[in-house]
Order: C-alpha cells, then sequence, then structure tokens
C-alpha cells in the first residue's frame, strides 16, 4: 500500500481572492482558512481542487497556493494537490511540481472534455502514478467531466501500488457500493458529495473530500468520527443537521456560495474568478439564515 492512505475528513479548500475582481490570490486569507480548518479537527486539506478554482489558476499561482497550504499545515495534518487535467503530459507534470513542493498526495481528475474509453482511463492514471513520488488519489465527477470512472476500472487501478484511493462524486450510493465490493473493502473510497458522506460512511467508505467543512469543519468532522466510532445515530442526527447548509452551498456553481458563507464568516473577500461570480443576495440571505440556524454565526 502507498505509504500515506486518505481516511476521515479532508476539506477542499477555497482559494481566497482579494476584493479586486479576484485578480490575485490572498494568500494571508488562505492561511487562516488552514489554521481554521485545523482548529476543527479535520483529518487532511485539499489545495487546487475544482473547489479551488484551479482551472483558472496560472502556473505561479498553483504553486504559490499549495506551497503556502504545505508550509502553513506544517505537518499537522497531510496536504493533497489537485493535479488533473484532460491532458496526460500536463497531468504528469503538474503532479511532479507538486510533490516537488512537498504533498502527501495528488488528486487527479477523470480528463475532462476529451472522453476517454476505461481502456484510456487506466492508461491516463497508470502514467500518472507511475510519475509520482506521492500517492495518487483518484477523483471521479462525471457531472463536470462528462466521463465515469467505473468500479471495474476503479477496481483494477486499486492494484497499482502507487493509487491509493477514490474520490467518488458520481452521486450514486449504488456506484459508491459496487467498488467497495470489487475491491473487497480494502481500497479507500472517499465521498465526494457531502449529501452523501453518513450514507457513504455506512456501505464501507473511509472518509470525505468535503466542501461544507470549509464552512463548519468541526460539524463535518464529527460525522465521521461518529461513525467510525460507532456512534450511528449522532453521525446520522449530524448529517440530516448539515443538508440545509450543504443544499445552499451549491444553491450556485461552487464554490460560489461557499465563498460567501466564509465572507460572513469573517475569513474572506466572497468573490471568484470568473467565469464565475459572486454570489447573489438571495443565497447570501440563505447563508446568512442556515449558518445562524447551526451557531456558526452570530
Amino acid at each position: 500500500m502507498p505509504r500515506f492512505v486518505p481516511q476521515g475528513t479532508h476539506t477542499a479548500l477555497v482559494t481566497p481572492m482579494r476584493d479586486d475582481d479576484a485578480r490575485s490570490v490572498d494568500l494571508s486569507a488562505l492561511r487562516a482558512l488552514v489554521d481554521h480548518q485545523i482548529a476543527g479537527g479535520v483529518d487532511g486539506l485539499v489545495a487546487c481542487g475544482t473547489t479551488g478554482e484551479a482551472s483558472t489558476l496560472d502556473g505561479d499561482e498553483f504553486e504559490a497556493v499549495v506551497a503556502t497550504v504545505v508550509a502553513q499545515a506544517a505537518g499537522r495534518v497531510p496536504v493533497i494537490a489537485g493535479v488533473g487535467s484532460n491532458s496526460t503530459t500536463k497531468t504528469v507534470e503538474t503532479t511532479r511540481n507538486a510533490n516537488r513542493l512537498g504533498v502527501d498526495g495528488v488528486l487527479v481528475v477523470t480528463p475532462y472534455y476529451n472522453k476517454p474509453t476505461q481502456a484510456g482511463l487506466l492508461a491516463h492514471f497508470r502514467a500518472v502514478a507511475d510519475a509520482s513520488t506521492s500517492p495518487v488519489v483518484l477523483y471521479n465527477v462525471p457531472g463536470r467531466t462528462g466521463v465515469n470512472l467505473l468500479p471495474a476500472t476503479v477496481a483494477e487501478l486499486a492494484r497499482h501500488p502507487n493509487i491509493a484511493a477514490l474520490k467518488e462524486a458520481a452521486g450514486s450510493l449504488e456506484q459508491i457500493q459496487e467498488t467497495v465490493r470489487l475491491t473487497e473493502f480494502a481500497f479507500p473510497v472517499l465521498s465526494g458529495e457531502d449529501a452523501l458522506c453518513v450514507p457513504t460512511y455506512s456501505v464501507g467508505g473511509r472518509g470525505v473530500i468535503s466542501v461544507v467543512s470549509n464552512v463548519a469543519p468541526a460539524r463535518t468532522s464529527a460525522l465521521w468520527r461518529d461513525q467510525s466510532g460507532g456512534r450511528r445515530d449522532e453521525a446520522a442526527r449530524g448529517q440530516v443537521a448539515l443538508l440545509p447548509l450543504i443544499k445552499a452551498l451549491f444553491s450556485e456553481p461552487n464554490p460560489q456560495p461557499c465563498k460567501m458563507a466564509l465572507h460572513l464568516l469573517g475569513l474572506m473577500a466572497p468573490v471568484a474568478r470568473m467565469p464565475l461570480i459572486t454570489a447573489t443576495d438571495a443565497t447570501r440571505a440563505v447563508l446568512e439564515r442556515e449558518l445562524r440556524a447551526l451557531g456558526l454565526l452570530g
């Protein structure tokens, strides 16, 4: 098995932008966000994933964000960097850059837009895993990429010594169960859907890469700790209690609402980088209501 195997609650960090039409990354706010997450009890951090608006960051910004998260975490929790693209060559290059910056693992999304076959996905992920000096976490999110990494393909990739886990965001509990079945509970499957955290845990999932934990790290972390500690009723109640906030955080394209929620908590400006925009006043009002309902605001 790879030396780092992710388990528990990992936050898919937003990338704070300065309040000037998001033209520059706010590294000071990013450091504060890292500390906020660790204080909330999360088990790991993911920099430059989908929630981190990685597709709009240039190479220098990517390196600055990853280096800042690694330095601020300072070994307190592991750091994973999102490195995927629709080009295998570019993904390998970005993976090597992330490894050089000291990450504990890399998150590799299925190549988007070009819709590879399952055989193409096998070749892509094996090439990245062969090139990486840190373990690879597969990332399946067909709603964004247009291609679904099927359970049989995951089971084949799980045999690779440098592939550590799967972030599953297909939105199908049946698909999660099939992956767990084919890998015989031996390969960590992480929920990529906040609304499916506890259901995923209940069928053998080992954790989550979460958006809502940006805003509610302690409550999100408690879901895994309660479930894995045998307090299943508490985990279920915690999942249900978070659902209105989760729905609000995905009422507009992610991470627009998440950034607004973090702004309401005083952690950063609410701006996203175009083509994303700042969340609407209507979404702000809903977020404020749900944050207050959970005791997170005021």
